[in-house]
């Protein structure tokens, strides 16, 4: 991924308002490893439930606003984060919901898919499994779990975006 500034996130927002660009806390993005990333994504921690993800599409940056559901799985169970298809303990995983981009989301249209709750995605698809003789490269497996999350996250991009 390429690096991303201040002023790229708070531009990128597609279903946010100005001022919700202008209030939303930023993550260290010194800290940010971004060779080894597909997106940015963090939650707000003056605002739990509030989560971004930005990620690069077509050479720009598009920033989605999320919230996280109220309400939590029953423990005991496991979910599957919709986009890097990583089985988790329920409380790892939370329904996001993020408004539609333009005059929709302010009409209150939204659209949820279940997500690993601390949005790491990009770290948890670059745990290498185990080598064993009779199974694919742990590299190529790594390669194959990128390409599928770019293909999710971008998937439910285009819903955000769509009219």
């Amino acid at each position: 991924m390429q690096p991303l500034t201040e002023t790229d996130i708070r531009n990128s927002l597609v279903n946010a308002s100005a001022g919700d660009s202008a209030r939303m806390t930023l993550p260290g993005l010194h800290e940010v490893l971004w060779d080894q990333r597909e997106y940015l994504g963090w939650r707000d921690p003056r605002t739990p439930q509030r989560a971004y993800i930005v990620q690069w599409r077509d050479g720009e940056p598009v920033g989605m606003m999320l919230r996280a559901a109220d309400n939590r799985m029953s423990p005991g169970i496991n979910a599957m984060c919709s986009l890097c298809q990583t089985p988790r303990p329920a409380g790892q995983v939370s329904l996001f919901s993020a408004p539609r981009a333009g005059e929709a989301g302010r009409d209150g249209n939204t659209v949820g898919t279940y997500i690993c709750a601390d949005l790491a995605c990009s770290l948890t698809i670059r745990i290498a499994p185990p080598a064993y003789d009779m199974q694919p490269d742990p590299a190529e497996v790594i390669e194959r779990r990128i390409a599928t999350l770019q293909t999710r996250l971008g998937a439910f991009t285009d819903t955000v975006l769509a009219r």
